[in-house]
This record gives structure tokens, C-alpha cells and sequence, in this order.
């Protein structure tokens, strides 16, 4: 079902970063609200707050690259109960280019990360 998404079309930008035209759609996909980022800037076009990792999954995991492949794991057996917010991101990603927002500092052990992975299949 997702082998059909270009893998251009799932893109992921921090929320701290500018919004920008190529972004398409704009997805926020942490249950937390970035800090210090007014929602009139931020250019979100949805907060996807139940999609992002448990609480217990976060604070366990607190961006210790240590614990990444267990997080990756775990994150995503969590993500297969979301089977209509995945759907509903693959659509998205169908129709136009989809980013995922996020405000982890590392760009390369995050929750958004595994995400586009679960999406792009």
C-alpha cells in the first residue's frame, strides 16, 4: 500500500525552520507544542498529537541515541494501532508532497524519522 509514495514526497523539517512553499502539507507529529514557536508561524496545517510517541515512550527513550533501535522498535509497535492516522498521512503524501514537523534537535533520532520509514513502507 505505501511502496505507491515517492520518497520525495515525505520530507521532514524541524519547527524551528521556516516554513516554505515545497513543504506542501504540514503535519505537526509531537505531542508536545514546540517551545518558543508561535502557532501564527509555525504554518501547521495539523497537529497530529495521538500519532507521536506515548509519553512513557518519550521520556524513556530522551533522545539518548543509545537507545534508538529499541525506540525505533518500540515506536513502531505503538504506531501499528494508529492504522487511520497512517492511512490518512498516506493519502496526504499520495495527493502532494507531506512534511512531518518536529522539534527534536537531533535530525537523525527522532520520532519523525521512524515515521516517514513506517510511511514510505
Amino acid at each position: 500500500m505505501s511502496a505507491n509514495i515517492p520518497a520525495g514526497r515525505v520530507r521532514l523539517k524541524r519547527a524551528y525552520e521556516p516554513p516554505s512553499a515545497e513543504d506542501g502539507t504540514r503535519i505537526l507529529v509531537d505531542r508536545l507544542w514546540p517551545r518558543g514557536v508561535r502557532k501564527a508561524d509555525a504554518a501547521i496545517d495539523e497537529w497530529m498529537k495521538d500519532i507521536a510517541p506515548s509519553t512513557e515512550l518519550r521520556q524513556w527513550f530522551g533522545h539518548d541515541p543509545e537507545k534508538w533501535d529499541e525506540f525505533r522498535r518500540r515506536y513502531r509497535a505503538e504506531l501499528a494501532r494508529h492504522g487511520p492516522e497512517l492511512d490518512r498521512l498516506r493519502e496526504i503524501a499520495r495527493a502532494g508532497v507531506l512534511t512531518l514537523v518536529y522539534s527534536a534537535h537531533d535530525e537523525a533520532h527522532n520520532d519523525a524519522v521512524v515515521l516517514r520509514e513506517v510511511l514510505l513502507g
